[in-house]
C-alpha cells in the first residue's frame, strides 16, 4: 500500500493533474502502478483501456520482467528497434515500455484505420505481412491471438460497463 501510493505521489507530480489523479484513484491491487500508466497513456493516444489491458494480458501477463524466445520484453513485450522507434530506452522500465507499447498500438490504429483486428495483428506479426494480406494472412498463430485478444477485450469492456 505505501508503495502504491508514493507511486501516486509521483505520477500527480510528472503530470499534475485531476486527470492523473483519477486515473491513480482506481488503481488496484499488485498491478496498481503499471495499470495507472496504461490508463494514463492509453487516454493520452486516445485507445481504449481495455485494449491496452488485453494485449498486456496476451503478451506478458502482467510480468514486468517477462522476455521472449525472440527477445521481447516487458509487459507489451516490445522489441528492440520497434521500442527504438518509439523512444524506448529502456525496455525493462513500466513507464516507458507502456509508454512505447501503447504508442506503437496508435500507430497501428492510424495505419490501419481503427480496424483493432488489424492492429492486434500487427502488434503481434508485424505490420508488413498484414498490411500486405490483412486478415487474409494465413497464419494460426495470428489468428488465435487476434481471437484471443478480442475475447479478452470484450470481457474487460463488459466487466467494466457492469462497473458503472
Amino acid at each position: 500500500m505505501r508503495v502504491e501510493r508514493k507511486f501516486c505521489a509521483v505520477l500527480l507530480v510528472l503530470v499534475g493533474n485531476a486527470q492523473a489523479q483519477a486515473l491513480v484513484a482506481t488503481t488496484d491491487g499488485v498491478d496498481a502502478r503499471s495499470r495507472a500508466w496504461v490508463r494514463y497513456y492509453a487516454e493520452m493516444y486516445q485507445l481504449p483501456t481495455e485494449f491496452v489491458e488485453a494485449i498486456i494480458d496476451q503478451e506478458s501477463a502482467w510480468d514486468t520482467h517477462a522476455v521472449s524466445k525472440k527477445g521481447a520484453v516487458g509487459l507489451m513485450q516490445l522489441m528492440p528497434r520497434t521500442a527504438a522507434r518509439f523512444g524506448v530506452r529502456d525496455r525493462f522500465r513500466i513507464e516507458q515500455n507502456i509508454q512505447g507499447g501503447v504508442a506503437y498500438l496508435a500507430w497501428l490504429k492510424r495505419r490501419f484505420n481503427a480496424d483493432l483486428r488489424l492492429v492486434t495483428a500487427a502488434y503481434y506479426a508485424g505490420e508488413a505481412p498484414i498490411q500486405l494480406r490483412g486478415l487474409s494472412f494465413a497464419n494460426a498463430d495470428v489468428h488465435r491471438y487476434v481471437s484471443q485478444v478480442a475475447e479478452r477485450y470484450r470481457v474487460l469492456r463488459t466487466n467494466r460497463q457492469h462497473q458503472r
